[in-house]
Formats: C-alpha cells, sequence, structure tokens
C-alpha cells in the first residue's frame, strides 16, 4: 500500500502546472520548455508570462507536494513515508512522465512539503529564500540557499537527524537540476527577479 502510495505521490508530482498555464495562455500552444530557462516551474512562467500566471503555478506546485505529505501522515502516521512522500512528487515535478521527463526545478514543491514537516524551519527558509533575493534579485541564488538552510535550521532548531538527512538530499537534487544557473551565476550572467523575456514565434 506504501509503494502505491508513493507512486500516485509521483505521478501528483508530474503534474506541470506551469506548463499547462502556459500553454492554455498561449493562443498557439506554445512550450514553456523552448522558452527562457526550459524550465516549467513558477520563475519561468513569471519571466515570460508575468505574475498573474505565475503566482497561480507557484500555489499549485506547493500545494501538489503538501496535500500528498499532508495526508501520508494523517493516513498512515509515519513521518518517514511523508518524507519520503516529499522527494517523490520532487522527482515528478522535476522529472514528470507526462513531458517526457524534463520539468521543473522542485523548489516549489520542497517547499510544500517544509511547510507540512516543519512549520518553523518553512518559516526560516523563506526568510532566507526573501533576504538572499531581496539583496541581488537572483532567485536561482534564494533557491539554493534556502534549500541548504533548511537541513541546517532542522539540527539548529531540533536537531531532527532525519529531517536534516531528507532536506539534505532535498538540497542535492535542487543543486543538481539549478546547474546551469549555478554556471550562469559564476559566468556573470544569470538574470534576475524582473528581467522579462520576450516569448519568439516558433
Amino acid at each position: 500500500m506504501k509503494l502505491i502510495y508513493l507512486c500516485l505521490a509521483y505521478l501528483v508530482g508530474s503534474i506541470p502546472f506551469g506548463y499547462l498555464a502556459f500553454r492554455l495562455g498561449s493562443g498557439d500552444q506554445k512550450d514553456i520548455r523552448r522558452f527562457g530557462s526550459r524550465s516549467t516551474g513558477a520563475t519561468n512562467v513569471l519571466r515570460l508570462k508575468g505574475w498573474a500566471y505565475a503566482v497561480p503555478v507557484a500555489i499549485m506546485d506547493v500545494a501538489k507536494s503538501a496535500l500528498p505529505v499532508w495526508l501520508a501522515l494523517r493516513l498512515f502516521g509515519d513521518r518517514r513515508l511523508a518524507m519520503a512522500t516529499a522527494v517523490f512528487v520532487i522527482l515528478g515535478h522535476c522529472f514528470p512522465i507526462f513531458l517526457r521527463f524534463r520539468g521543473g526545478k522542485g523548489v516549489s514543491t520542497a517547499m510544500g512539503a517544509y511547510l507540512v514537516l516543519s512549520f518553523l524551519n518553512f518559516l526560516l527558509g523563506l526568510a532566507v529564500f526573501v533576504a538572499f533575493v531581496a539583496a541581488t534579485r537572483f532567485v536561482s541564488l534564494g533557491s539554493l540557499a534556502a534549500t541548504l538552510s533548511f537541513p541546517c535550521f532542522a539540527l539548529l532548531t531540533s536537531r531532527d537527524q532525519d529531517l536534516a538527512v531528507f532536506g539534505l538530499a532535498v538540497f542535492i537534487l535542487i543543486a543538481i537540476r539549478h546547474a546551469a544557473n549555478i554556471g550562469r551565476l559564476c559566468q556573470g550572467t544569470e538574470r534576475r527577479l524582473g528581467d522579462r523575456e520576450k516569448v519568439e514565434s516558433e
């Protein structure tokens, strides 16, 4: 039963809200993965379509992680299963079966899991994200800093080793997905928050 639940979590994570929002919002049904950062996440939606599209996508990406994790706790009472559920949702978001395994970068879905698993550490991580983005206007840097801070806060605030190991695993996955962003940050060519990108005709 638990294995079935994890498979379902992956499928829920694979629902590509950013892809769908961009496609439905484009008169000629464009694929968001051909533009910007080529990600299906809310940041790329923001850059290409603006806040009106990006905010609902971010909320749905958070919710599609938070709800399965919360249900895992309610139905099974198993915290480690809830963490595994989060990992499977994030994997689904990053490597969605519905889009030939080319999806987003996992930050919003990770935050949805953190929201349920440790609200205090979620708030601390969110504060780190806001601080880094406010200081630099690099969403990618803020995302990496926030996801790295989560396992650190898990150890500092509650000495929760399970949560720290989970958070570190999630950070490694998100860092891998941000490899191109890290390269651009090092080269000084990374886009900043507020920079819009034109969607050209294909």
